[in-house]
């Protein structure tokens, strides 16, 4: 077997802003998996709502769903305060999460080596993954960072907007009765808040290093 020809899965979750995307993305790029985040399924319906007067329904959503593309979900437009608590508040709703599970799972069968980040990956999208990772931050910390994303996008959004935004959010996850926002069993739980970067980047490749050794031995 080549050393980049196997098959391998990564289920990522974790807390708004806690990293998870950063930590996927290096992943991704370094062992050259297909990376989804399944958050941004979320948030694309979320503008499509927005543009639609904010009206929705099962019918609405079935048919944005069906038309979702990668190219898509890399819209600017999905990253401000409104659409964050509008995502929030959809996945929430069984249907809508039952309208992507096709996308994602497509997205599994179209490639050999995955990670997909996203709230029910670990429990229901990829329950057998190779890897699951469970990523944590302080609140201090974790609206210090998105705010400095949103700052590229809206000019006029402020920390405590943020911070505001954030907690609502996590609260929302972690106590709703669809997909809540939880460690599962098996999961690696990883703290960043007092990470950098390359901390962050030199700690998954030794977890990720470690489980594909651990399933192929020494590639």
């Amino acid at each position: 077997m080549k050393k980049n020809n196997y098959t391998f899965s990564i289920a990522v979750d974790g807390s708004s802003a806690s990293g998870k995307s950063t930590g996927s993305k290096i992943i991704a790029k370094k062992f050259r998996f297909k990376f989804l985040s399944s958050g941004k399924l979320y948030r694309y319906l979320a503008l499509r709502i927005i543009k639609n007067k904010g009206k929705y329904n099962y019918r609405f959503i079935n048919k944005v769903s069906k038309n979702i593309t990668l190219k898509k979900l890399n819209s600017k437009q999905l990253y401000n305060p409104k659409i964050t608590e509008l995502s929030s508040i959809i996945a929430k709703k069984k249907y809508v999460r039952t309208s992507l599970r096709k996308f994602q799972s497509d997205f599994i069968k179209k490639n050999k080596k995955v990670l997909i980040e996203g709230r029910d990956i670990q429990s229901k999208i990829m329950p057998n993954a190779d890897l699951k990772l469970f990523f944590k931050c302080s609140y201090k910390e974790k609206a210090k960072r998105r705010f400095k994303e949103f700052k590229k996008i809206n000019k006029n959004v402020s920390l405590k907007e943020v911070e505001k935004a954030l907690k609502l959010r996590d609260f929302s996850d972690e106590n709703r009765k669809e997909s809540p926002l939880l460690l599962v069993k098996g999961a690696v739980l990883v703290d960043t808040t007092n990470l950098s970067i390359k901390q962050v980047e030199d700690k998954l490749t030794k977890l990720v290093k470690k489980a594909v050794n651990n399933k192929y031995g020494n590639l």
